[in-house]
């Protein structure tokens, strides 16, 4: 039994049609998670917490809270993520996650997926953006800042097939071929491919939304749908039909921009699409030409992985998981057992993590601070061991790389 102790003087978030509504003192949790999690969990919300007391002095604070979940969760309850825990998630909405380790092939099942299918998180959402030192593969990183926007819950991810040899396989390709004159090869797998109109267009929504209010230039629809029509190809024309039915005063497409000779109308966002091979090569030679990539799950997870190689460190990037009714944030990497409690690890990856969740609250001001702050970290070559190795410099403990951030912020405008 868990005894969470919230405090008195601060507020959970709401949520109203898809928006925050973020009080002055918001309880948010957090989880600090398995290997470095402790570690890096802390050091972000030191971080946080600088830079929101830069931004707004003493008339905004986190409260944050401490939930259980993994290992500590384990030592502490027995259970690797306790009822307490998921109530509490269930009443706040919000929470700052370091990573929890998760088995492969069996043992327990994935508390990460549990939170997500808890809270209903759809967007799976991963910024990425060069910072300047990295060696990256490309001639001119410096051009990569994407915000990919990934469906979470549809698609081929649901999980629905059948092996090649089993009853239910043969069922099907029975029924294919009395039905619809559909002959598969007796040895055929079976998998289905689920796309639907309202979990696309929730997700097109929160995209153009999340454009609209951080002045973003262009969303990219990113589909196959010139096989795939009704699934791939559904998804494209779903999520045109929300751009122009719910955001037509904001938003303009590529073809009307093309028929206008090129020229984009000040301060209307671009919707196009592309198809999802063209969009594999054309953030690898043209970049800049990109801002939000909307995609489906599948290829949402392939552009996510792309993009991070681009700026030559996939660690470093943080990510979330978002919802109608809440979120989830966290950093991309896993946890890293060899390297706990030995004050080595990067944070930075949670930390861009924590910077989304202060865009979803609206405190833009702080999560501009933080940005400026790992840039600045950066060009100052104070960095931790994974990258002072390729600059040639002495490398930063976590503790020291932490406490940087928060000087560089406290010289901040």
């Amino acid at each position: 039994m868990v005894d969470y102790k919230v405090p008195e003087d601060g507020e959970p978030i709401r949520f109203e049609n898809g928006k925050w509504i973020t009080p002055n003192k918001p309880i948010i949790l957090y989880i600090e998670g398995d290997g470095i999690g402790p570690e890096i969990t802390q050091s972000a919300i030191k971080v946080v917490n600088k830079a929101v007391e830069k931004a707004y002095g003493s008339s905004r604070e986190i409260k944050w809270v401490e939930v259980y979940a993994g290992d500590k969760a384990l030592q502490i309850t027995g259970d690797r993520f306790p009822k307490e825990t998921q109530d509490m998630l269930l009443k706040y909405r919000v929470v700052l996650k370091g990573p929890l380790t998760t088995p492969i092939g069996g043992g327990w099942r994935s508390i990460n997926v549990s939170i997500r299918l808890m809270l209903d998180l759809y967007a799976n959402i991963r910024p990425v953006k060069y910072i300047q030192g990295l060696e990256s593969p490309l001639k001119h990183p410096e051009k990569v800042d994407l915000i990919i926007f990934r469906e979470n819950t549809d698609d081929l991810y649901r999980g629905i097939e059948w092996p090649a040899d089993s009853p239910e396989a043969k069922k099907i390709r029975e029924f294919l071929k009395k039905e619809f004159n559909i002959e598969l090869e007796d040895d055929t797998g079976i998998g289905i491919k689920p796309m639907s109109k309202y979990k696309t267009q929730r997700i097109a929504r929160m995209a153009i939304r999340y454009a609209i209010e951080n002045k973003r230039r262009k969303v990219t629809i990113m589909h196959k749908g010139n096989v795939m029509k009704y699934t791939e190809g559904a998804f494209r024309e779903w999520a045109y039909e929300v751009a122009l039915k719910e955001f037509r005063d904001y938003i303009v497409t590529e073809d009307e921009v093309n028929k206008a000779g090129g020229k984009v109308p000040e301060g209307k966002i671009v919707v196009n699409d592309r198809i999802a091979d063209n969009m594999f090569q054309q953030i690898i030679t043209r970049p800049d030409e990109y801002d939000i990539i909307l995609a489906p799950n599948v290829n949402g997870d392939y552009i996510s992985d792309a993009a991070g190689a681009l700026i030559g460190d996939i660690g470093l990037l943080g990510g979330a998981n978002i919802g109608d009714t809440g979120g989830m944030f966290e950093a991309i990497h896993g946890t890293a057992p060899k390297y706990a409690g030995k004050d080595v690890a990067n944070p930075t990856g949670i930390i861009k993590g924590a910077e989304m969740m202060l865009r979803f609250m609206g405190w833009i001001e702080a999560a501009d601070l933080i940005d400026k702050a790992l840039m600045t970290a950066m060009e100052q070559k104070k960095v931790t061991q994974d990258i002072a190795r390729f600059l040639g410099v002495k490398a930063l403990k976590t503790s020291e790389f932490t406490q940087a951030l928060i000087d560089i912020i406290d010289t901040l405008k």
